[in-house]
């Protein structure tokens, strides 16, 4: 499907392009999700550019992603997609610039998408053409990655206090470190690809920023300030995004540390009640044996005595271990 953007007197104007219907000639901005092959073909024929396919936008060589071919400016970035499901996503999205109009292909549906879109219509004033809702784009992808990687520093600081709890030990404590194990799994992807997000964005606005020098002098000044503010942006998230991965790698050997500790913990119970149980194994193998002469099979008393016995024998090992801390 097509979506085209026009702007009105004061208002920006969002349509859905139907087939058979005309592309607006005035649109900023033209939005193709998931599109058919007739919808490529008009885009295409209409505004004489031709567009990468879904394979081609796979590409990871810059040289594939970032061109200029005749009057349109090609750019490819890989965005983070579905960070609020179990599974988030890595996918492309290409951003063509042609004759001062937006044509972004996509076949994922990022929040900062809609997020702009609805923003746009609001406040008509912030986006005056392609060049603007490009970089109006690329601006509300680095605010949703700030807020994800937000996020990740808020659920990696719950786990560290899950980690580290001192309190008294639980039932099912391993079952608890597992779950930790998981939330870390979801956060570090998270926060990796976030980073590699960033670093395509990056790319994209320092691509843009070497081809604006040909438009208006103020207009241009503008662009590049913008740009400018994105790059700095970038780089204190990639930072902090680095930051989080290294407190989620540190935070990973104290679980897996921890649950070392609680598996040892358990062998040690298993070790000290062996270690109990048999001084009153050894005496009642003592009085099992089938030997005709023995004294103390003779004696009024000698059931008790081998009772008493093998009690003490239990008792005195299990008072010394626990006497040494070890139990």
């Amino acid at each position: 499907m097509i979506y085209a953007f026009i702007p009105r007197d004061a208002h920006v104007e969002r349509l859905e392009v139907f087939s058979g219907h005309p592309l607006p000639p005035t649109a900023m901005w033209l939005d193709l999700y998931e599109p058919t092959t007739d919808e490529r073909t008009r885009i295409e024929s209409d505004l004489a550019i031709a567009l990468p396919t879904r394979e081609e936008m796979r590409e990871i060589e810059p040289s594939s992603r970032l061109y200029v071919e005749g009057d349109a400016i090609y750019m490819t970035a890989t965005i983070l997609n579905r960070a609020d499901d179990p599974n988030p996503s890595a996918d492309p999205i290409t951003f063509v610039l042609a004759r001062h109009t937006l044509v972004t292909l996509r076949y994922v549906d990022p929040r900062p998408v809609t997020s702009f879109a609805a923003r746009i219509a609001r406040q008509p004033g912030t986006c005056g053409g392609g060049e603007d809702a490009l970089i109006g784009l690329l601006e509300a992808f680095v605010d949703r990655f700030a807020d994800i990687l937000e996020r990740v520093s808020l659920d990696l600081d719950n786990t560290s206090r899950t980690i580290f709890d001192t309190g008294p030990s639980r039932a099912g404590g391993a079952r608890d470190l597992q779950a930790v194990l998981k939330t870390l799994a979801r956060n570090d992807d998270l926060a990796s690809t976030a980073r590699e997000s960033l670093l395509s964005i990056s790319r994209v606005s320092r691509f843009f920023g070497t081809i604006v020098d040909g438009g208006p002098k103020k207009e241009t000044k503008d662009l590049k300030a913008r740009l400018k503010t994105i790059d700095r942006d970038i780089t204190s998230l990639a930072e902090h995004a680095g930051f989080e991965t290294n407190k989620i790698n540190f935070l990973l050997n104290a679980t897996l540390g921890m649950i070392n500790i609680e598996q040892n913990r358990i062998i040690k119970l298993f070790s000290v009640a062996a270690v109990v149980f048999l001084p009153p194994t050894l005496v009642a193998s003592l009085y099992g044996m089938n030997f005709k002469h023995m004294p103390e099979l003779e004696w009024t008393y000698g059931y008790p005595w081998a009772i008493a016995l093998m009690i003490l024998s239990a008792v005195v090992p299990y008072l010394f271990f626990k006497g040494k801390g070890w139990f």
